[in-house]
């Protein structure tokens, strides 16, 4: 197990606290990273995801359609492509190799539906799961490098996100 590997929960109580994840995971990825989006139906997972997008790019009103159906989006970001991968519909990863795979992950990639990975999921992706709370907000459950993960801070306040 590597030694950096690091875990934090993040209270999201609403959906603008999820967009602030967004944009603060966005701050702190790089070319070759991989961010695993877990949780159920309606969990966040498409708004966390079109915020990073967003931020990614540079144009917080970038229309950002969900890849439900087309099962990959890639964007121009100036820094590097971005592919944002929906593998809901997915039955297997052989199909993977034909929607870009390899090529998006020189990049920065974002999986909704990561378990459809198989043994494709690399093995050092930030895991962000989405799950319920008692208050009716959302906690996300970070795991992935501590380095990194220390970096996190929400870019609209500079406190953590």
């Amino acid at each position: 197990m590597d030694a950096n590997l690091s875990w934090r929960e993040i209270s999201l109580p609403d959906t603008g606290a999820t967009q602030a994840l967004g944009r603060a995971l966005a701050a702190v990825l790089r070319p070759g990273d991989v961010v695993l989006l877990e949780g159920d139906l309606g969990a966040g997972k498409t708004t966390l995801a079109r915020a990073l997008l967003r931020a990614l790019c540079g144009d917080a009103e970038m229309e950002v359609p969900s890849p439900s159906y087309t099962l990959v989006q890639v964007y121009d970001a100036p820094a590097v492509p971005v592919a944002h991968f929906d593998l809901w519909r997915l039955d297997g990863s052989e199909a993977l190799h034909e929607l870009g795979w390899d090529e998006a992950c020189e990049g920065i990639v974002l999986v909704e539906w990561p378990d459809r990975l198989g043994d494709l999921a690399p093995p050092d992706a930030l895991r962000v799961s989405l799950v319920p709370d008692a208050a009716g907000g959302r906690v996300a459950r970070l795991a992935g490098d501590g380095r990194r993960l220390a970096q996190l801070t929400n870019p609209d306040t500079g406190d953590a996100p």
